[in-house]
């Protein structure tokens, strides 16, 4: 196809990464949502949870590279964790950042929610087979090494 030529619309969609990556993922995040619901918190949620969780306190710049999320978003995504008292803010080692850790009940909510989580991926990991399962993640991972290359 050249350059200069009209693309029609209709055959966007099918072919495009960023359609078919989004629309899987929300695919995907509405099941875990449903599955999640029992805990009172949402698939977006639980992973910013299990983020906190994986070390003692994370500063807003390291979630957010983690995360591969800009730092408006992710602030705004954590505002409702911080008013549910999921998480609160901590002193940084460097106190120009904004440093974030688990409260308590952000423990008990990621304990009540881990067992959802598992069972939510064990339906969908053998629903696609292991080994599509783990040939689906390592694409996904090498894509978002790909893409933050380009």
């Amino acid at each position: 196809m050249e350059a200069n030529e009209p693309i029609n619309p209709k055959l966007i969609n099918p072919k495009c990464s960023c359609f078919n990556l989004r629309k899987a993922t929300r695919a995907v995040t509405q099941f875990y949502d449903h599955q999640l619901e029992p805990a009172g918190i949402r698939a977006t949620q639980f992973t910013l949870l299990v983020s906190l969780a994986s070390v003692s306190a994370r500063t807003l710049t390291e979630m957010a590279h983690t995360l591969v999320m800009d730092r408006t978003t992710l602030t705004r995504n954590l505002k409702p964790l911080e008013k549910l008292g999921l998480i609160h803010t901590i002193e940084p080692r460097d106190k120009r950042s904004k440093a974030y850790s688990l409260t308590e009940q952000g423990r008990a909510t990621l304990d009540k929610g881990i067992p959802l989580w598992h069972q939510a991926q064990k339906r969908i990991q053998s629903a696609l087979t292991d080994e599509r399962f783990e040939r689906i993640l390592k694409d996904m991972n090498d894509i978002t090494k790909i893409i933050s290359e380009l």
